[in-house]
């Protein structure tokens, strides 16, 4: 594979894959129902417990500079059988992670055009079970055709669209914790439990106590998912031992304090108990009669979700490049493109595969499929140091 990324694009790639979904959404469903105000404390206790997965994975990145991730250090420490399993794993992981971000960029823009692109394809292709989405999201399926189509031409110019969503994300972010401390009310972090509805908590910071921040940090560690692509495309790295676990200490880093400013300004901005869990940044501002801003926020989560959407298809080619090079799956899955120097065949498959689970299954189903997946690999992982150590 042709080594061309630096410091600064593993970064933005590990940024970008990590602050999708859970800036523009979690932040405000955990706060309504699971923590409260306090949901700033459960996403400080998910980055420390993602920090310790980071370790791992730097330290194997640093070892072990191979396309692969997880896949290529368990094979290294405990053997081609478990190897086997976490790789497929990990290919159930990216599917799952790429439909189900396209899935949410598809329900954004369907959100922003008045919910007329959904309703069109109800009528014309609906899915009559309860199994699978009510329509077939055509939009999802080409978005994520398109953007593998990009892949397959390089991962340098891939990398450029990357950097661009991504510093798109993070201005929309300081945008945010700006405009949310300017509107910030000390009053809603110490609402008395009479003011507060049934069902939602005893008020104040706590609310819903100690046990829901925790409940919160657990929903919280999944927004953290995503700085393993970082690893994935360690062959691609000009110099992996450095850049590598620089990077990923660095992405885990900004992005908790993204995740923390936000979190805590939404819950100053407007009461818990009243955030909506589908478009919580938007909602807020629209409260507090900042309309154009509601309005940039959601034009901006689009570059946010399109940066997830590299960010989650960008390891799953070279996850099955890397099981295919070992003979554990159909060599011609290891084919490197000599003109592209990318892994063409594995690409168009895992693109084609990702497009086709988008446009038939929900979101909710989606993301709980992958959250077994994800815990695997990096207790697997944490496993293996152990093993190289000890």
């Amino acid at each position: 594979l042709a080594k061309v990324l630096n410091t600064f694009d593993l970064t933005l790639l590990g940024i970008g894959s990590t602050l999708g979904v859970g800036i523009y959404v979690l932040a405000g469903s955990v706060a309504l129902d699971t923590a409260g105000p306090a949901v700033c404390l459960s996403f400080m206790v998910a980055a420390i417990a993602s920090a310790f997965a980071a370790m791992s994975y730097a330290e194997f990145g640093a070892r072990v500079p191979k396309a692969g991730s997880a896949y290529i250090y368990t094979y290294v420490t405990v053997g081609e059988f478990i190897a086997f399993v976490i790789g497929w794993n990990l290919i159930l992981e990216y599917l799952i992670a790429t439909a189900s971000v396209a899935r949410a960029f598809s329900a954004n823009l369907d959100a922003l055009t008045n919910y007329t692109m959904s309703a069109a394809f109800l009528e014309t292709f609906p899915l009559h079970s309860d199994a699978l989405s009510p329509y077939v999201d055509f939009f999802c399926m080409a978005i994520t055709l398109a953007l593998a189509v990009l892949l397959a031409l390089g991962v340098r110019s891939s990398a450029i669209f990357t950097n661009i969503f991504t510093f798109v994300n993070i201005t929309i972010v300081i945008f945010v914790i700006i405009g949310g401390s300017i509107n910030a009310d000390p009053k809603n972090w110490r609402i008395p439990a009479e003011e507060v509805p049934e069902g939602y908590g005893k008020g104040g910071f706590f609310p819903y106590g100690f046990s829901g921040v925790m409940a919160g940090a657990a929903k919280c560690f999944f927004a953290f998912v995503g700085f393993d692509s970082i690893a994935s495309t360690g062959e691609e790295a000009k110099n992996a031992k450095k850049s590598i676990p620089f990077s990923i200490n660095l992405t885990l880093l900004i992005v908790f304090f993204a995740y923390f400013g936000v979190s805590t300004v939404i819950t100053l901005m407007w009461p818990y108990y009243l955030q909506d869990p589908n478009i919580p940044l938007v909602y807020a501002f629209e409260q507090i009669g900042w309309d154009i801003a509601a309005k940039t926020i959601s034009y901006g989560s689009l570059f946010g979700l399109a940066a997830s959407l590299l960010g989650a298809m960008i390891p799953l080619p070279r996850v099955i490049y890397a099981i295919a090079k070992d003979g554990l799956m159909f060599r011609f899955l290891a084919k490197i493109n000599p003109r592209f120097q990318t892994p063409v065949i594995a690409t168009a498959v895992s693109g084609v595969m990702a497009a086709i689970l988008g446009a038939i299954f929900d979101l909710n189903s989606l993301v709980d499929m992958m959250s077994i997946g994800t815990l695997l690999a990096y207790t697997l992982v944490a496993v293996s140091v152990l093993i190289l150590r000890y």
